[in-house]
């Protein structure tokens, strides 16, 4: 079964400033919580890790080291 871009996960390429759509898609998993995270809703990732997160708390545990 082919899936639209509506329920498929994009891939970026995460800089300091923005991200890069690769591969278009809906949205992206959180690196932390596994949730989806809609596009329009993608305000917290690391460009190093190169990974997003669904809100500023999980962004910190996880470059504190506790997640």
């Amino acid at each position: 079964m082919l899936m639209s871009q509506n329920d498929r996960a994009a891939s970026l390429h995460y800089g300091p400033n923005g991200f890069r759509v690769i591969a278009p898609g809906s949205h992206v998993i959180c690196a932390v919580s596994g949730e989806r995270i809609p596009l329009e809703e993608l305000r917290y990732w690391s460009g190093d890790r190169q990974e997003a997160y669904a809100s500023p708390e999980l962004a910190t545990r996880r470059l504190l080291g506790r997640a």
